[in-house]
């Protein structure tokens, strides 16, 4: 028996669907809404199933985000935001961010097995990708210097492939210095160096 909230989206989805087609918009066009207004109740509806099952009350807010409006392939940039406020977040997040990253996997893996596509979402709990971010561009900018005014490589300590991420993008809008990563696993590392 369908609960409240998803009486309450299909009714949303419905006149959204009736507005759209008022509009003059494609079926197709209205069809990839609907699809996309589901996947994230779905993503929701996981989520909060997850934490359930953990007895970890919390509050879940799904947005769908696009990386960059330079893409050209708008679909390979789309990414889901999962953002969860509870009181029990250095529970969720782990030592050094690693029980927040395996819930990211397994989110991620569950969806693939629900859909048959690759899905890729993005959890953050209490704002610490956000905080983690900042904290990692303060590190690289400091690195950037370093490597600018010796000359010399820099290996930076073990990053998540997330991070390992906003490394090389950081990097790549610098003229003089590059990145390059290298190793396997655990021992995956990112080395800063002069262009």
């Amino acid at each position: 028996m369908p609960d409240k909230l998803t009486k309450k989206t299909d009714r949303s989805v419905s006149a959204s669907i009736r507005a759209d087609k008022k509009a003059g918009r494609s079926g197709k066009e209205i069809r990839k809404k609907k699809e996309k207004v589901n996947l994230t109740t779905e993503i929701k509806k996981l989520v909060s199933e997850l934490l359930s099952k953990l007895e970890v009350e919390a509050k879940v807010e799904v947005t769908q985000e696009a990386e960059s409006a330079e893409k050209e392939d708008k679909a390979a940039g789309e990414h889901y935001k999962i953002n969860i406020e509870t009181t029990e977040s250095g529970l969720l997040i782990g030592r050094h961010g690693e029980t927040i990253n395996g819930l990211q996997l397994l989110i991620g893996v569950i969806l693939y097995k629900k859909l048959g596509k690759w899905v890729r979402v993005v959890v953050d709990i209490g704002d610490y990708r956000k905080m983690r971010e900042e904290s990692i561009r303060e590190m690289v900018n400091r690195i950037i210097s370093e490597v600018e005014q010796t000359g010399q490589p820099v290996t930076l300590p073990y990053l998540s492939p997330l991070e390992r991420r906003i490394v090389h993008l950081i990097c790549s809008e610098n003229e003089k210095v590059m990145s390059e990563s290298s190793g396997d696993g655990r021992d995956r590392r990112v080395t800063v160096k002069p262009r």
